[in-house]
């Protein structure tokens, strides 16, 4: 559909964009990224034609952009550029008619009920109908903003050019007008090349990425190819962190602070556990990063608070979620920093013990439920639902874990556990063979993400070796007293 060709030029003879090249096939959305002054909105008004490129040349539809008079450039092609600060007093439904002037033979001479139509659709679609007798300068930037790309959907071209299309939006008609112009791309066949400043947005709504980096190219292709972490950092001069996106198979980018001076330091401390009848809890002085399998708060998160509840055998497990909100709410936890786990076994049950190597330090408890332990090769064989008897593990860490690290120690805690099941000889009650968990074990990795750097955390490193030894030791100590129960 848009072919970008060797395109350079500029203002008063001074080079903005250099030698850039690419295509846009059909029915694709490119999104265009660069920090302030890369040549984004350049680059986007030399294949608009407003500004003629010293060297290059656009074509659309294998035509060069030159051939086609104005009208019908404009049936070819939409352009939103950024929104102005002044804006003429028009009304929004003329605002938005005026998308229609390149199909009309003469000014509105020829208005027919398609025309009516699109304009419609366009309001509707980006929510300003409600507007449409409202004049613009009373409308506010994200409402303008909104009228504006309706007036380019109502144009009805095949290829739509938009300059930060989402500026001054909220994140609600952010949402609102990307999955609109998606839809059009998916359904209608738009073809749409958009500059970006927000590159999470980018990343989720385009097929293909171009990143400019003064004025050249520096990256092109799926988002995963120009979203990496060091590429965007350099290019932005920013500290930033990539991140999976956790619903589509899409790169995420966080900033981070130029330091860590912001999050207080802790220590893991053993005398910051308690424990009553109903939980064993423990409370860090600052947040833990931690990656856990429990019940509350499950998956990879900044916690300080950490409750292993003691229910009862009958216990309704299928309402777990909502019970487990309430009995936080009433017991004065916050749930946004609580992480919850739950076994049938009493709290005192609990084993809690401090491990030590050279710098390294690490607090373990495990409470341990193996009356009704399972033997995982042979779980194929069995018939039943999900019910309490869980063996719970946390380990805590003082140091500083790589993400690698902190899936390795849950691999490390895991082998130890069930080493610890072997040697204590529990069985699986239904196949009679060595038991290698119960049917609902949870496990919690917990650090300070302070002090020293640890990059792995399998069994022949020594935080590892720190956990195994620490889960083989401390799950033995559980499962005698359980036994003792």
């Amino acid at each position: 559909m848009l072919q970008v060709n060797g395109l350079s030029g500029g203002y008063n003879g001074k080079s903005i964009v250099k030698n850039v090249t690419f295509h846009v096939k059909k029915g694709r959305i490119l999104g265009i990224l660069g920090p302030n002054g890369s040549g984004k909105s350049t680059l986007l008004k030399m294949i608009s034609g407003i500004l003629h490129p010293t060297a290059g040349e656009v074509l659309i539809e294998q035509q060069p952009i030159k051939s086609y008079d104005m009208k019908q450039l404009a049936k070819k092609m939409a352009v939103l550029p950024q929104l102005n600060a002044s804006t003429f007093s028009n009304r929004v439904y003329d605002a938005v008619s005026l998308g229609r002037y390149p199909h009309q033979t003469g000014f509105f001479s020829s208005w027919s009920e398609h025309d009516e139509q699109m304009v419609q659709q366009a309001m509707d679609s980006t929510g300003v109908s409600q507007y449409k007798e409202h004049y613009l300068e009373f409308l506010s930037g994200g409402e303008q903003q909104r009228v504006f790309i309706a007036q380019a959907l109502a144009q009805n071209s095949e290829l739509l050019l938009l300059d930060e299309p989402t500026n001054h939006l909220d994140i609600a008609h952010q949402k609102q007008i990307l999955d609109m112009i998606r839809l059009q791309v998916e359904q209608n066949g738009l073809t749409v090349v958009s500059i970006f400043h927000d590159i999470n947005l980018a990343s989720l709504y385009c097929d293909e990425l171009l990143l400019l980096e003064d004025g050249e190219v520096r990256a092109y292709g799926y988002p995963h190819e120009v979203i990496m972490q060091e590429q965007i950092a350099n290019v932005y001069k920013a500290r930033i962190a990539t991140y999976p996106h956790p619903e589509l198979p899409k790169p995420q980018i966080t900033m981070l602070p130029t330091n860590e001076l912001e999050r207080n330091e802790t220590q893991i401390d053993i005398a910051n556990f308690t424990m009553t009848t109903d939980y064993v809890q423990y409370k860090a002085e600052a947040p833990l990063k931690a990656i856990s399998s429990a019940v509350h708060n499950a998956g990879i998160g900044w916690y300080d608070t950490f409750l292993n509840r003691s229910i009862a055998p009958d216990y309704d497990i299928y309402s777990v979620k909502e019970e487990t909100y309430d009995f936080l709410v009433n017991n004065n936890f916050a749930p946004t920093s609580t992480v919850v786990m739950m076994t049938a076994v009493a709290t005192k049950c609990a084993a809690i013990q401090t491990f030590t190597h050279a710098e390294l330090e690490i607090v373990i408890m495990v409470t341990a439920g193996v009356g009704n332990g399972v033997d995982v090769t042979k779980t194929y064989l069995r018939d039943e639902q999900p019910h309490v008897g869980t063996i719970n593990t946390w380990v805590f860490i003082n140091g500083k874990l790589t993400d690698e690290a902190f899936i390795q120690a849950m691999i490390t805690a895991t082998e130890a556990k069930t080493k610890a099941l072997a040697d204590q000889q529990v069985t699986d009650a239904f196949t009679g063979t060595i038991a290698t968990s119960t049917a609902t074990d949870s496990l919690l990795i917990a650090a300070t993400q302070h002090g020293p750097q640890m990059q792995y955390a399998g069994p022949i490193t020594d935080i590892g070796k720190l956990i195994g030894r620490g889960v083989f030791e401390t799950t033995i100590a559980a499962i005698k007293k359980y036994k003792e129960m």
